[in-house]
């Protein structure tokens, strides 16, 4: 997601259908600019906390959950129960190490096309698949690398 302006902020909240606070701005400018990093509710109060100090921990996790509820981010939940967002609302996978707490974003069509053939031939009856989301957990074999995967030629 490419970082956005206070004003392409505001009117991202406003679209979801939220009133567009001061708290809500922050709050989600805070999580914008995590790209990649996927924070629990407690880390986004402490990167607001000292330039906010009036606002609350209970008042991140109601904003957070209210984003969630207007689909203008993801929960994404980590193998410690913990509840971590994403500000990308792409159709993408995580990939979750178990050893080091990360979690990777993964985007790949291919994928996302099996998955919706999958679902397709199975004649589901009854609901609509609006996106897929893959959560694959497992640990590094070597902590001190990146995780990458390869493309696999046609």
């Amino acid at each position: 997601m490419q970082l956005l302006n206070r004003n392409e902020l505001r009117e991202r909240i406003v679209i979801s259908g939220l009133k567009a606070t001061q708290q809500r701005i922050v709050v989600y400018e805070a999580l914008v600019q995590q790209h990649g990093h996927h924070p629990t509710a407690e880390e986004v109060y402490q990167l607001l906390k000292p330039a906010n100090p009036s606002i609350s921990l209970g008042t991140v996790y109601k904003t957070l959950d209210s984003f969630v509820e207007t689909n203008l981010i993801r929960r994404v939940l980590s193998e410690e129960s913990g509840k971590r967002y994403d500000a990308n609302t792409m159709a993408h996978s995580h990939i979750y190490c178990s050893n080091t707490k990360e979690i990777i974003d993964y985007e790949d069509a291919e994928l996302e096309q099996l998955l919706t053939d999958f679902f397709r031939k199975r004649n589901m009856e009854n609901f609509e698949i609006k996106s897929f989301a893959v959560q694959l957990t497992g640990n590094k074999k070597e902590p001190g690398k990146q995780i990458r995967i390869s493309q696999v030629p046609k």
